[in-house]
């Protein structure tokens, strides 16, 4: 029986987790406390469910996020009245802000016991602000049949609200009156033989967002005299920016960008947390050194674009984004969420579809017009037979329409000559960039922070989940990955762009998945070693490769890296942490790298459980200076 009717708090509860699993749940995050109690021992007992207790509340709550990143289902996060709620904060404003799926349950004292000192109670009804997509406090707990109509309902409406129509957090505060623990009431006993569970439960199947739940193109892309489409047809200076994405369908999302760039001969700038740049054969336009391109005034003039589509999020990039506030582009951003994705606030139009569907709307709408010639830069262009078939299959791993396929790890040959010199333009000067990249790193042979993204790129196993940490590393990643076809899967928190609980949300996106990598620095480890705690419930591997720099590498990029004091105190803030100690507490492995050859021995073939940390122990200023030195210079005399 999955209804547990021993008194009215185990009725509820039971009834909520049955809820919830027969919705599609698979994992509950579970941190210890008395308060919540009924829902503890109800997710417990249920056995299709996954629970997980984590003593640390913001490392669960992270923990919740990196599950429900890799699934792309709500993960269940539950905790104890009181302070415990205040702790999942970080996290869910992380959630809502990179579109995650969590439904949060704070237990919490009844109304009774509330602004009178009661102890552990604080007030929990809304503690989250704005951040959800939904909130609500539930009525107290009752055994009647109307009552559990009413909580089975609201799961179900919570749990579609974490997903639709943008996935994020939801929070239930749960007010629950003693007994706590699953003491009998003989009046709740009772109803058992009155209570026909597949009759309640009827009609409950699992409900979440997949392949089919992408909206319908909107009217802005269908009809009219001359449609948005059509428009972008006609422009030959038109670039696709494949922005920060962690899409559950990476192969079907890279390719659908892959079409749309084929479909209009326009190159794809390929930001480093994107998968478009791991799936290289499905991006014969493919462009990664944009950041340093643009740094070439010259010819960041040169190539400046009349229609940018932007699909999700900007890049990190700064150049880009002061290039594309400069420039003024006429720009479509392409997401299906209703978020507002333009912080450069630009001539945009939001376009509430995904870049799949959009990819099948084009090859509809433009085979039913003659296709035209692009032009070079500028004049007339008349109607031509395509230089493409306008229908493109998605392309098979290993294939090209234009370009031969590039090995696993390695950077392919040279694009046949386009009819469009703009595009041409960029594809020639990423080649020349490209290399002046490759014989400056390759030649590197001490450790510096810069090969560690460079390499990675070339050497981790195929399909591997990558976790990038914030501040330095994802800009790195940013200059220095390089494209090829390992299908590599990069997972990152770039909602809110924090370091909160770095290795918490690493954990969780490699429990139970192929074994994975973190690439953080020492003080964003540092800040969620709580994490480590994960270690005896985490179920998969984890590869931490940390650079240690002894404080915060992003501070010397930045103005304030001058003004000494106080930079180094307070901002730089170093530790003097022995990595090697810290690890032997939580009983984690770990090993310094000397040198590349042994990095990449290290990961030619990652374990298959616990986790380890590999330290590369870098210079901090001397990084930052190599960073200064050389990022202006890679496009400067093209």
């Amino acid at each position: 029986m999955p209804i547990d009717f021993r008194n009215t708090n185990t009725v509820w509860a039971s009834v909520l987790a049955e809820t919830l699993q027969r919705l599609g749940l698979t994992t509950a995050v579970i941190c210890p406390g008395s308060r919540s109690a009924p829902l503890t021992i109800a997710f417990a007992q249920n056995n299709k469910i996954e629970t997980l207790p984590i003593l640390d509340e913001r490392s669960a709550s992270f923990f919740s996020l990196g599950i429900a990143k890799k699934s792309g289902l709500p993960t269940a996060l539950i905790c104890t009245s009181g302070t415990a709620a205040a702790n999942f904060y970080p996290a869910i404003i992380e959630a809502r802000e990179s579109r995650i799926p969590l439904l949060i349950f704070t237990a919490d004292r009844p109304p009774e016991l509330r602004d009178c000192h009661a102890g552990q109670a604080i007030d929990q009804v809304k503690i989250y602000g704005n951040y959800p997509n939904w909130q609500a406090e539930l009525a107290i707990p009752s055994a009647s049949r109307g009552m559990l109509d009413y909580l089975r309902q609201t799961i179900v409406y919570a749990w579609e609200r974490s997903q639709f129509p943008t996935p994020g957090p939801v929070h239930l505060n749960i007010p629950f009156r003693d007994p706590l623990v699953p003491v009998p009431d003989i009046a709740v006993e009772a109803l058992e033989t009155q209570f026909n569970p597949e009759e309640f439960f009827a009609g409950l199947e699992p409900i979440f967002a997949g392949e089919s739940s992408t909206p319908p193109s909107p009217p802005l892309l269908r009809g009219g005299e001359e449609s948005t489409m059509q428009q972008w047809q006609k422009c030959s200076k038109g670039i696709i920016i494949a922005g920060v994405a962690q899409p559950q369908f990476a192969e079907k999302y890279c390719s659908a960008i892959g079409q749309i760039s084929q479909y209009l001969n326009w190159p794809v700038l390929a930001e480093g947390l994107s998968p478009v740049r791991n799936y290289a054969q499905l991006n014969t336009h493919l462009i990664y050194t944009y950041d340093l391109i643009l740094r070439n005034r010259e010819l960041a003039d040169k190539l400046t674009p009349e229609i940018a589509i932007q699909i999700g999020d900007l890049p990190t990039s700064k150049e880009l984004r002061n290039w594309l506030d400069k420039t003024q582009p006429k720009r479509y951003i392409i997401d299906p969420s209703d978020h507002n994705f333009d912080p450069l606030h630009g001539k945009t139009i939001h376009l509430r579809t995904s870049v799949e569907n959009l990819a099948t709307n084009l090859a509809t709408i433009l085979t039913q017009v003659p296709p035209l010639i692009k032009g070079g830069l500028g004049g007339d262009r008349t109607p031509a037979t395509p230089a493409i078939s306008p229908q493109i299959p998605p392309l098979n791993k290993g294939e090209s329409t234009q370009i031969p396929p590039l090995n696993k790890g390695g950077l392919g040959g040279v694009p046949t000559s386009p009819s469009n010199e703009y595009l041409q333009l960029w594809r020639n000067t990423e080649i020349q960039v490209r290399q002046t990249i490759d014989q400056k790193i390759s030649a590197i042979n001490n450790i510096i922070e810069p090969k560690v993204s460079w390499l990675l790129s070339q050497i981790l196993p195929p399909a591997t989940p990558i976790f990038i940490a914030n501040s330095m590393p994802v800009r790195d990643v940013e200059f220095f990955w390089k494209p090829n076809n390992l299908e590599i899967k990069p997972f990152f928190n770039r909602g809110a762009n924090g370091i909160d609980g770095t290795l918490s949300t690493a954990l969780g996106v490699a429990h139970r998945n192929q074994s994975s990598i973190m690439l953080t620095g020492d003080l964003t480890l540092l800040h969620d070693t709580n994490g480590f705690l994960i270690k005896n419930k985490f179920i998969g591997h984890l590869t931490i490769i940390l650079i240690n720099n002894n404080g915060g590498g992003i501070f010397e990029m930045l103005p304030v890296a001058k003004f000494d004091p106080p930079f180094e105190e307070f901002f730089a803030t170093p530790q003097q942490i022995n990595f090697a100690q810290l690890c032997a507490t939580y009983g984690v492995e770990h090993e310094v790298i000397e040198d590349w050859e042994q990095f990449k021995e290290k990961l030619n073939l990652l374990p298959n459980s616990g986790i380890r940390v590999l330290e590369l122990q870098t210079d901090r200023r001397s990084d930052a200076k190599w960073r200064q030195d050389n990022l202006s210079k890679f496009a400067k005399d093209l």
